[in-house]
């Protein structure tokens, strides 16, 4: 049943009418057939009323519109790979006339093309008009028809060539076969009706053909099979034409050859590639000829496309396409024009491709050709908000939906709209809309959308020329960053700026204007850091510290300004300057953060996620999309999205910590979710390499089948919940393997599968990469030590936790936690945990053997320095703290097994207290004086300070712990 809901008008109606009657005259028996099926009757004079294109098709081949009537092609939706199984099979039926005579080739290939166009665009044209086709489906199928012509005209004009030339080999003998690159909207699979197709030619190796006697270069070869291939589809016969091709694109425009080396397209890029190149490439997809050696060019090319960083470089000639898209519309008077005018489909494709431009190198679901794909994945990544994408999806569809009833009228390339009201009625009728002023009216809603968004796209919160004169303060600042010198008059200037020691700050911006560094920018990295530091002076001056702010931020643009991509985003973003002026208020360590890894700059752009750290599912989902779209085998670049995962979410917790958005305690408890995340993912990643390349290994416990058998068990902070910045991770692996093989075609012993599969986990997370490394790990407190396997069977582990575990290792046990793996062995984990810990000690050579292990710690760990106090290791300090603790839970928990539920230090002795081992005020004493100890510790982190203070400062909470240590572990013990 036919959707539409409104009719064309009735002149054309009418017209369609007489138009049947024509149509009856010459095929009287198909008509009959046609007009006995009402509805799909009904369906046609609609159909031919708005298409002038389709009725005079099915008038010149009645035999088009009997086909598609019969075989209900008009009904349905193609499947599979329909245009080039249809084609090949029209193809083989000329088959042998083809490969006879080249001459012959030619003709019977563009006849039989141009027939199979016409008979697919009166389908596609006709699905689109009676609404069975959505705009997605309609693109696709133009796309897939386009594809499967260059296809089907490469294939056949390749093999009579090669029956002429011979076949073109590369050095070593290898067939050579060309590769059809698309661009632009067939690149995209967004083809509209009548659109030309953009191509590029390659071919992977240089050599010469085989032939015996006229042997020619691949170059030659394919040179000559190019022309015919653009013959084929372009060249306008009495059938008229498949598509008009454009090869404006390829290397070196039209002053370049028309198909080169994979060699030499990629040096052309490396040395030559400029930013539209890349925008351009962005749409690139292989579409014929040799596509797995298409997919290792395009690898090559990527890094050329997609940068592997945020690429705020490219704002300057993004910023001059943009503006000579503006002056372009202006000039013309392309008011009219649906395509090139103000909120054009143009516009809005640039929108999208401007953030998989900048970002796409780092953000792998942007690099899709499809603007309504990339539009979602925008708000995914949250770069935009729902609703503009929302309004650039709906005036995106719109206006493609106009394009397709416009060309679909005569078949031919239009955006204009038309000027008589007569043909604008049938416009609109054709788009489902009462009249043309409806029309109108929703058209200028959705184009005034699209410009508006267009408009607010890369602009600059400092232009230069708002830089010189908009602020008399900032211009005077500027003309001191030319001329810095420490004269009266610079003095003045930054004192009346807000600087407090005007004489000091001219050293320093003296000595980073001099440095052999900032001199040996380049032309452009010097312009920007000139535009950068007046825009720094004027920001920082209004600091409640100017001086101290100013020196960190100097520090970290002396360090970044090498990459001007870094500059230019500071120059870009005001908000990213201001939120990292009171980030290096709060902290220098987040200064000295960023200055490590510069990529997180961009992460200063959005308040939303800066202070705002997710939850550990949302972390997980973020983490797994990240990955997903990094292909399996490149291990280097999983490790880097790893790394920068954890450099963000860390800096994002950081920045809500220093603004006291988060708690102490919940700060640590985020660093430790994003430490469990990513191990779950390396242990994920680890697994599935070792599975794909030895099958999977047999374990179980107990008699129970396990299905990974493999446990990740954290120690120290990371098991107690109180991860800090930078911590290493303590960690020990076990496993359930069986003694057999793995169920592989290269099986290997279950021992050896789990040993490589600890093996691979720490080498992922340690390997630096351009990123960083992911951790530093510590596996000491393994059995053993660094002497013990790396990954123990669950039954030594057991055994060595109960038969030769030292003291202080069932007090590094209370700190564990089992946070990755399989689901059995987790839970024997717990079971075994509580059944070593809840045992009955001797309390005489329970305390002989912490005080022993705390005076040799004291010994090796404890600072010199006697008029500083160490918050951690000294008498009376966090580690006091921790042995008390410890030393009463392993004492008293075969009574209270519920001392050994919590691995944290602050939940252990709130426990103590609920069981009445220590007295409730006690219990919050100790408490909260491990929570300021803690703090502390923190505060001086984030402020890069070592953890010592004065030896004045906490001396009565000192003297509360060392008298708690005396009361339950003997006076003697305390020093």
């Amino acid at each position: 049943m036919n959707p539409r809901k409104e009719n064309p008008p009735s002149a054309r109606l009418d017209r369609a009418r007489d138009l049947w009657k024509a149509f009856g005259k010459s095929a009287e028996s198909q008509a009959a057939s046609i007009e006995s099926d009402k509805l799909f009757f009904d369906e046609l004079l609609q159909v031919w009323a708005y298409s002038d294109f389709i009725s005079k098709a099915c008038l010149r081949s009645p035999d088009i519109l009997m086909d598609l009537y019969q075989r209900q092609h008009l009904l349905q939706a193609y499947e599979g790979n329909f245009y080039k199984q249809e084609l090949a099979q029209l193809l083989a039926e000329v088959q042998a006339e083809i490969l006879a005579d080249s001459t012959v080739a030619m003709r019977l290939l563009q006849a039989v093309l141009r027939q199979f166009r016409r008979r697919e665009m009166v389908r596609i044209a006709w699905r689109d008009l009676v609404g069975r086709a959505t705009l997605v489906d309609t693109m696709a199928d133009l796309s897939a028809f386009a594809d499967a012509c260059v296809d089907a005209a490469l294939t056949q004009l390749y093999d009579v060539q090669c029956r002429g030339d011979g076949i073109p080999r590369s050095k070593t003998g290898v067939r050579q076969r060309l590769v059809v690159f698309a661009l632009g909207k067939l690149g995209g699979r967004e083809l509209n009706f009548s659109s030309d197709i953009d191509l590029i030619f390659a071919y992977p190796e240089a050599g010469h053909t085989d032939h015996p006697q006229r042997s020619c270069s691949n170059d030659v070869f394919f040179v000559r099979l190019c022309r015919k291939l653009i013959k084929a589809l372009s060249e306008i016969t009495a059938d008229g034409q498949v598509f008009r091709v454009d090869m404006r694109l390829r290397p070196d425009g039209e002053n370049g050859p028309l198909v080169t080396s994979f060699d030499n397209m990629v040096g052309y890029y490396q040395v030559h590639g400029r930013d539209w190149e890349r925008y351009a490439w962005i749409k690139g997809r292989a579409i014929a000829g040799d596509t797995a050696a298409a997919e290792k060019l395009f690898e090559r090319l990527r890094p050329f496309i997609y940068r592997r960083y945020l690429d705020y470089g490219a704002f300057d000639s993004l910023r001059d396409m943009k503006r000579k898209i503006s002056v372009e519309v202006k000039r013309k008077g392309l008011a009219n024009n649906i395509k090139l005018g103000p909120g054009g489909i143009r516009e809005i494709e640039f929108f999208g491709q401007v953030f998989q431009l900048i970002r796409g190198g780092v953000t792998a679901p942007l690099q899709d050709q499809r603007i309504l794909v990339v539009l979602d994945a925008l708000v995914q990544e949250k770069y935009i908000d729902p609703e503009t994408r929302n309004e650039l999806r709906d005036a995106y569809c719109f206006l493609r939906n106009v394009e397709h009833r416009l060309q679909e009228f005569s078949d031919q390339q239009i955006h204009d709209l038309p000027a008589d009201p007569q043909a604008l009625n049938l416009l609109a009728r054709s788009m489902d809309i009462q009249d043309r002023v409806s029309f109108l009216n929703q058209l200028k809603q959705h184009r005034q959308a699209a410009q508006f968004h267009f408009d607010n796209l890369l602009a600059s919160g400092h232009q230069e020329d708002e830089l010189d004169c908009s602020n008399e303060n900032q211009a005077e600042l500027a003309c001191l960053w030319e001329d810095i010198t420490a004269n009266e008059q610079a003095c003045e200037e930054l004192a009346r700026a807000g600087f407090q020691t005007p004489e000091a700050t001219i050293k320093m911006l003296s000595n980073y204007k001099n440095s052999p560094e900032t001199r040996a920018l380049s032309r452009e990295g010097r312009i920007k850091v000139d535009r950068l530091i007046p825009i720094v002076l004027k920001a920082t001056a209004g600091s409640p510290q100017p001086d101290l702010v100013l020196k960190r931020i100097i520090s970290l643009i002396d360090t970044i300004q090498r990459r001007t991509n870094y500059v230019s985003l500071l120059l870009e973003n005001p908000a990213a300057l201001e939120h990292l002026i009171q980030l290096a208020l709060a902290s220098p360590w987040i200064i000295t953060y960023l200055s490590r890894h510069p990529v997180l700059l961009d992460e200063l752009i959005d308040p939303r996620t800066l202070y705002s750290p997710p939850d550990k599912e949302e972390m997980a989902a973020e983490l797994n999309r990240r990955l997903s779209a990094i292909a399996p085998d490149d291990l280097e670049y999983q490790i880097e999205a790893l790394c920068i995962f954890r450099q963000v979410h860390e800096l994002r917790v950081a920045a809500a910590d220093i603004t006291e958005v988060l708690p102490l305690m919940r700060v640590s408890d985020y660093l430790s979710a994003i430490a469990e995340t990513i191990l779950q993912e390396v242990v994920t990643l680890s697994w599935q390499h070792l599975l794909n390349k030895h099958g999977a290994p047999a374990a179980s416990l107990n008699g129970q089948a396990c299905k990974t058998g493999f446990a990740v068990i954290a120690y120290g902070k990371l098991g107690g919940l109180e991860l800090g910045y930078g911590s290493d991770l303590d960690i020990v692996f076990i496993h359930a393997g069986e003694r057999d093989q793995t169920a592989g075609e290269k099986p290997i012993d279950n021992s050896q599968f789990y040993a490589r599969l600890g093996q691979r986990v720490v080498h992922l997370l340690t390997t630096h990469t351009a990123a960083g490394r992911i951790y530093e790990i510590d596996m000491r407190l393994r059995p053993s030590g660094s002497a013990g396997l790396l990954v123990s069977h669950f039954d030594s582990f057991q055994s060595y936790q109960s038969e030769d575990a030292w003291t202080w290792e069932h007090q590094a046990l209370l700190r564990t936690r089992a946070i990755v793996g399989d689901d059995n062995l987790i839970n024997w984990f717990n079971k075994m945990r509580q059944e070593i810990l809840t045992r009955k000690r001797d309390q005489s050579v329970l305390r002989h053997d912490v005080i022993k292990m705390r005076r040799k710690m004291r010994q090796e760990l404890t600072q010199k320095e006697s008029d500083r106090f160490d918050l951690k290791q000294d008498p009376g300090g966090i580690v006091d703290i921790e042995f008390l603790v410890q030393y009463l839970v392993l004492l008293h928990a075969h009574q209270y097994p519920e001392l050994v539920a919590y691995s944290d230090n602050v939940r252990q002795i709130r426990a103590l207290a609920e069981s009445g081992i220590l007295d409730e005020k006690v219990a919050h004493l100790l408490r909260r004086i491990y929570l300021v100890y803690r703090a502390t510790v923190h505060r001086l982190d984030l402020a890069e300070k070592p953890h010592l203070i004065s030896q004045e400062i906490f001396q009565d909470l000192r003297r509360h712990v060392n008298k708690m240590w005396a009361f339950y572990l003997g006076a003697d013990s305390a020093n």
